[in-house]
């Protein structure tokens, strides 16, 4: 039996519908699957660790200063003349009081007869006044004049002796002939230069120390003082300013270096490190420091939960082996190969460095 004509037209709209039904049905149960859920349901990554215990390293407060000699001194002439002999050369070392310049003598010892020739004269009068006194055929006056020109006659040979003495130039100090301000035939005034002695035995270690941290310094502490040739040697800090510098708000410090053999040289720039605290701190290569989203330096490790944990660090010194850090539990497995592609939070699976 046929159906009218305007049922079987409702027969084929039914149709259409149930069969573009079942097409949208089955994209849906067999369309690809969101790449969140793809992301969540792919293997963890592989990361490398190495096992890292925690040991007691001193923090350095590192600065650059310059060696400079314990005493410089200018040696100058007491007496006016003409330089007769430089006994001494240039760079050889002298004992205190060793004479390094001689001034001609001129007629100073013309001038030392005549006034020792002076004070036996007087010597003689005031001897004469006395016994005239006694014999009371002189007044008491006269024997006070007489004493009293004895003694002026005393003052001027004791000057012109000085005056001798003052024309061999002695070193104050022991040290080494630095540099010669005159030489043979050179005049010389009374306070004029005639050469420069350098003690650096022991030497002078200064250094700026910047107003944060020196409240760490203190004198009586030691530290380590590196020259440019590598030369390590310590010392000692003897003095500390109680004042900082107006212009840079910096505090001198001063440290004291043996030098027995006078090998060492002053004015050289060098490195200073003064321990300041102990601290537990890890041995880690730079290479493995990062940097987290909020711009914090720090370091990657896997937790016992197999997630990655970001540790913020503060470097307390460095070596030739690597820097010491802090801010690392006691001991921790720090991710040495792929911390650069691992985030906070993230599960990770873990193998040994060893066994990479």
């Amino acid at each position: 039996m046929s159906l009218p004509a305007q049922y079987r037209s409702l027969v084929i709209i039914a149709g259409v519908a149930v069969l573009l039904g079942l097409w949208i049905l089955s994209g849906a149960l067999f369309r690809e699957q969101p790449q969140e859920v793809r992301r969540a349901q792919a293997e963890p990554m592989t990361v490398a660790v190495k096992l890292s215990r925690a040991e007691s390293v001193e923090r350095m407060l590192t600065l650059q200063g310059e060696v400079e000699a314990d005493q410089r001194v200018v040696v100058r002439a007491e007496t006016s003349g003409r330089i007769a002999e430089v006994p001494v050369a240039l760079g050889q070392e002298v004992a205190a009081g060793a004479v390094i310049a001689r001034i001609s003598m001129d007629d100073r010892e013309a001038r030392l007869r005549r006034a020792e020739a002076n004070v036996r004269g007087r010597e003689t009068d005031y001897q004469g006044a006395q016994r005239l006194a006694r014999e009371g055929m002189q007044a008491q006056l006269r024997v006070e004049t007489a004493l009293a020109e004895l003694e002026a006659a005393r003052a001027d040979r004791e000057a012109i002796r000085l005056d001798i003495d003052n024309t061999s130039v002695r070193a104050p100090i022991a040290g080494v002939v630095n540099h010669r301000h005159a030489d043979v035939g050179d005049f010389l005034n009374r306070g004029d230069p005639v050469a420069e002695v350098l003690q650096n035995h022991p030497l002078r270690a200064v250094v700026q120390v910047p107003q944060h941290g020196i409240h760490r310094v203190r004198p009586g502490g030691s530290a380590h003082v590196t020259f440019i040739d590598g030369d390590v040697r310590e010392a000692e800090v003897t003095y500390v300013s109680a004042r900082a510098e107006t212009a840079t708000r910096t505090f001198r410090v001063e440290l004291t270096l043996p030098n027995p053999d006078r090998a060492l040289p002053a004015g050289v720039s060098v490195q200073v490190r003064i321990p300041v605290e102990r601290v537990m701190a890890h041995r880690v290569s730079p290479a493995l420091v990062a940097l987290d989203d909020q711009g914090r330096l720090g370091i990657r490790s896997v937790g016992d939960d197999d997630r990655v944990m970001f540790h913020e660090i503060d470097v307390v010194r460095a070596d030739s082996q690597g820097i010491w850090v802090t801010g690392l539990p006691e001991e921790v497995r720090v991710i040495t190969i792929g911390h650069g592609f691992v985030n906070a939070g993230e599960t990770v699976r873990t193998v040994m460095e060893d066994s990479t």
